[in-house]
């Protein structure tokens, strides 16, 4: 059996393509910063405009609680559902993409949660979501 006698070379790691790719980059970069030098220095006068037509951020989705017994709230009020169907298309004409969140007792009738999905109806709510809890003993 032939024994090794001659040692094998220890790898090395050639750098040479990564320093070719690095000065590459600083010279992009400074070919960039110079351009953008120039942009600044145009003699470009730009319109200016008021802060007051600033677009304000969406509302908070307005949360109707339905409890066991049939009562309808909305922002911790006792309502109708006609007083429903007013608020929420007063609420939609300030802001047409309006969210509406509904929070049914488990043990409230499909018949009261009915009218109040018609009451959003009615209102032109288009965004609508339902609040429930994941049942996580069950896997």
């Amino acid at each position: 059996m032939p024994l090794k006698t001659i040692r094998d070379e220890e790898p090395q790691m050639n750098l040479t393509s990564m320093i070719d790719v690095l000065f590459l980059l600083v010279i992009f970069f400074m070919a960039v910063t110079k351009f953008a030098e120039d942009d600044r220095k145009l003699p470009l006068q730009v319109p200016t405009i008021s802060d007051r037509g600033a677009l304000s951020a969406a509302p908070d989705p307005k949360v109707i609680n339905v409890y066991q017994d049939g009562d309808v709230t909305i922002g911790g009020k006792s309502v109708s559902i006609p007083e429903l169907t007013g608020q929420l298309a007063a609420a939609r004409s300030q802001y047409k993409d309006l969210a509406v969140l509904i929070r049914g007792d488990k043990m409230t009738t499909h018949g009261r949660m009915t009218e109040v999905y018609s009451a959003c109806r009615q209102a032109g709510i288009a965004e609508l979501a339902i609040s429930v809890k994941l049942d996580t003993t069950k896997r």
